[in-house]
Parts: structure tokens; sequence; C-alpha cells
């Protein structure tokens, strides 16, 4: 049992709290980060669980890490951190008979040209919406990935884009992914790769703003790639670490309570009995349900925050599935050869019917999943002519249980192998992680949920993780929430993690201490 004093703890070493830990020690604060596990990481961690086979253990592909401007700002290449990527950027199966998968391209005019096979017209919608996109991607991306509201990036952007364009482009991204893809391309192709996308999210994709993921991920794969960690997803971890070197890093540390002093947060108490003192600032990197309902006083939680709580919504249960292959995939559509990422088992009218599954809590016959080819984006994953591998998919909402889960995993077996014949003779290995076992390795997957809750509009921008908190400033002084449950979201992006820290740096002088009079009054009108 130890009673230590920092300038600010970090509660949590997943990417946001290491981010958020970097940026305090950037501005000389003393920093303690607090993990509960054995080592850092939270969902960015790799290991061989088959001997010569580097597996992700959650996450994997990175285009908003490669994009952030809170991942870039600080700078992973010096601390050693090397992109991969992949020959081809993604593609997308729409049915099990697929011999011409579309894929894109690293280059924008190639893929252009392979778009324009399938309709003439999306040749030219590519280019098109790909343009807009560089002219715009800064201050969209300061807009997407910086505190809410956005007033200096939504500024750029209107000046960018013009009154009119502005209103056309703000109804694009409201849009629903279905009508979004239809009212962008003409082909089934074109869209399933947008729309493919937009299932990286929780959202249906009839449910309005469901487009947004599906075109900024659409497009950053045209810009930045998907690219991965050489060596791993744990090697973008050890660089987080090696960045925020002048902080101290205490894994095997779980946080039990967090103190609270006349309002303000001020200790950190562990398991084991250590408590660490806060003199600034207490950063929580853990789920907005952990830390208003287990780790704060009862007595600190106004009444209608624990309410809304309630009401807290999680992302649908992800069951992962880990492949060791002696050979490259024999895909039926050689195309899907090249791309690191691969989405299938479903095309436009599939998709829907899929995620209506999810949402009616009906087990899909035929899942849609997310495929990763590791070893063709970077061949140190598994010895040479071989492939690591992994699907991942969804189970309905609620839906947790073991057999499920298995039931899953061998009906995405079954879609694998229509998609590549002879896909199960080349397996040497499989491990099959259930949502049970992403929670056991990181408690903030609640249930086997990614995304730290739903990416639905209803719990996003200030509805995050609760109406009136979308910000990273908490009803408590001194503490702030930089996690996934924060805006904006889930990702590896590192930007909840980036505004606590800038959140607390804010609330220090003069200037910051009207700051924080006002959002006080602004959250206390929101929350009692």
């Amino acid at each position: 049992m130890s009673i230590t004093t920092a300038d600010a703890v970090v509660i949590g070493a997943g990417h946001n709290g290491l981010v958020a830990a970097a940026a305090l020690a950037d501005a000389g604060w003393d920093v303690v980060i607090l993990e509960a596990a054995h080592e850092p990481g939270g969902a960015v961690r790799s290991a061989e669980l088959v001997p010569g086979y580097t597996s992700d253990l959650f996450s994997a592909f990175y285009p908003l890490g490669a994009s952030s401007p809170a991942i870039t700002a600080l700078e992973l290449e010096r601390h050693g951190l090397r992109w991969l990527r992949s020959p081809a950027v993604f593609g997308h199966a729409r049915s099990s008979l697929d011999e011409n998968a579309p894929i894109v391209h690293n280059d924008v005019a190639d893929t252009a040209a392979a778009l324009a096979e399938y309709d003439s017209r999306d040749g030219d919608a590519w280019f098109a919406l790909y343009e807009q996109f560089t002219r715009i991607k800064k201050p969209l991306l300061d807009a997407f990935f910086g505190p809410f509201p956005p007033v200096r990036a939504g500024t750029s952007l209107a000046r960018n884009l013009g009154a009119a364009d502005l209103l056309r482009f703000v109804r694009f991204m409201a849009l629903p992914a279905r009508v979004m893809a239809h009212e962008s391309f003409r082909s089934t192709a074109a869209r399933c790769l947008l729309l493919g996308n937009a299932m990286h999210g929780d959202a249906p994709l009839d449910a309005p703003a469901s487009g947004a993921m599906g075109y900024l991920l659409t497009m950053l794969a045209q810009d930045v790639g998907f690219p991965v960690p050489q060596g791993g997803a744990g090697r973008l971890t050890e660089a987080l670490v090696r960045r925020a070197g002048k902080a101290e890093l205490r894994c095997d540390s779980p946080v039990t309570r967090i103190g609270v002093e006349n309002g303000r947060a001020r200790t950190v108490h562990t398991a084991s009995g250590d408590t660490v003192r806060a003199k600034h600032a207490i950063i929580a990197d853990v789920s907005a349900p952990m830390l208003y309902e287990t780790l704060l006083p009862a007595d600190s939680v106004p009444n209608r925050l624990r309410k809304d709580l309630e009401n807290f919504e999680w992302d649908t249960p992800v069951v992962k599935i880990n492949y060791a292959l002696d050979r490259p995939i024999p895909w039926r559509s050689k195309s899907l050869s090249l791309a690191g990422t691969i989405h299938l088992g479903a095309d436009d009218d599939g998709l829907l019917r899929w995620t209506t599954d999810l949402t009616t809590g009906v087990l899909p016959k035929r899942p849609f999943m997310l495929f990763g080819q590791m070893t063709t984006a970077d061949p140190s994953r598994s010895p040479e002519g071989t492939e690591s591998a992994w699907a991942y998919t969804h189970l309905p909402r609620g839906v947790t249980d073991n057999e499920s889960a298995d039931t899953i995993a061998d009906r995405v077996h079954d879609v694998l192998e229509e998609h590549a014949p002879g896909f199960g003779s080349s397996v040497v290995g499989r491990v099959v992680q259930r949502p049970s076992d992403l929670v056991d390795a990181d408690a903030n997957l609640f249930g086997g949920a990614v995304n730290g809750g739903t990416a639905q509009i209803q719990q996003q921008l200030i509805f995050r993780p609760t109406p009136g908190l979308g910000r990273p400033e908490t009803v408590v002084e001194g503490l702030f929430l930089g996690s996934s449950s924060a805006h904006p979201g889930g990702g590896v992006h590192g930007a909840a993690g980036m505004n606590a820290a800038r959140a607390a740096l804010g609330q220090q002088g003069l200037l910051g201490a009207v700051r924080k009079r006002v959002t006080s009054s602004l959250l206390e009108l929101v929350t009692r």
C-alpha cells in the first residue's frame, strides 16, 4: 500500500489513455497511468495465438489512426511505429458466386477505372466524391475528432464549401447509408464498397446518419489506405507507451474507486490499496457506466444522470475468429487476394436483412463479416507462403452466450468456404474469441461491444454518453471522460483521450477558471 501524488492520473492504458498521458506529459505534468491488465493497450494488442502466426486480438486496420489529428500529432513513427499497406485497400464480395468483387486500389485513378467497368458513371462519381473529400479533409476531420461543438472546424468547412454546398453536404452526411449509396453510385458493386464500411458501426443501413461512417471510412481508404502496424497491433501500443515515456505506467493496478472531496475528484484508489492523489485532473479511459455507476461515489452522480444511464445502449456483441492458414486464401474472386480488408457475406439487400436480424434478436443464418488478411498487409505476421487472418461478425444486441457465439463462428466458416472453396483445408489453427473472452481481456468491452456504446445518432455528439455530456468534462470537477464512451466514439483515433487532456489543461489559469465555471453551469443545467 502506498500514497503518491501526481499532477494527473489516467485510469486505463488503452490507446485513448496513452494519448491523454502523452499530451499531459508534453505540457510538463507528472502523470501516473493505472491499468488493470498486466499489459497496456486495451483493444490494441496482438499475440501468437498459434505459434508463428501473429494475431491482432481486437482492432487491426487503422485508417482512423493514420489520419486522426490526435495520433498524427504524436509523430509515432519517431517512436518505432511503421505503417504497412496491402497491395489493394479493401474489397467487397457481394455473393458467394461473385467472381469479380469490387476493390479499392491504392491509386484513385485505378479505383475509378475499375468501378467504371461496372457502370461508366461510377468512375466519374468516385472521382468527384474523392476530389471533394480531399478539398475539405482537414476541417472535416477536425470536426469529426475535435471536441463538440466543432465551432472552428465548422467555420472552416463552411468557408471551404460555401453556403449552398454546405447545406447539401450536411444533408448528405445525415443520410441513411442505403440512401447515400444509392444517390452516389449506380452499380451494386460501387454501392457495396460504401455500405460495407458503414457496417463498421452498428447503425442499421436505413437509420439517419448511418452513411457518415461509410463515407468517412471509404474516403480514408482511398486517401491513407487501411494501414497496419508492422509486427502487429501491439506495436502501435508500444509506440504510444514510448511517446508517453515521461508518464509512469502501472499495470496490474485495477482502480476500484475515485475519491471526491468538496465536489472535486481528488484521489484514485486501486484494488491493492494504493492511492494516487491528483493535483489537477483525473482522466478516465473507461466506459461511461463503469465511471458513473462503479467508480464514483453515488452521492456525486446527479439523479437525472443516473436515470439517463439506465438508457445507455451498448453496440452489438462481437465474435472474432482467428485463423492460421498454411497457404493463401483461394478466393473465388481473384481480386480479393490483393486486399487486406474484405467485406463479405451480403450484398446491398442482404446487408439490410442482416442488420434487421441483429435488431430483432435473430441469429443470422448467413452472417456478414469483416475479414482481415494480415500477412497480405504485413508479411511479418506469418511464415512465407502462409496467411494470418481473422473474421469478425456480430451477434444480435444483448445476445452474448457461448452457444450462440460458437454457432455464428461455424456459420462464418461456412460462408468463407463458399467464397473461397478449399478454405477449410488450409486452416492449421483456429481460435474463437467470444464476447465473454473479449470482456475478460478488456473490461471496457462490455458484453463484447467494441465501440464503447452504440454509434447510432441517439448516442452521438451531444448525446454521448448521455444527453448534454458531449464534451470530456464530467459532473465532477477535475474529472474527465477520455474513452470511446465519449465523443467522438469508437475507433482507434485517440481523439477522446486528446480531447480530455486538452480540456484538463484548458481549465488551468484565470481563463481556465472562467471556462470551468461556464462548463459547470451548463452541466448542472442538463443533469440536475
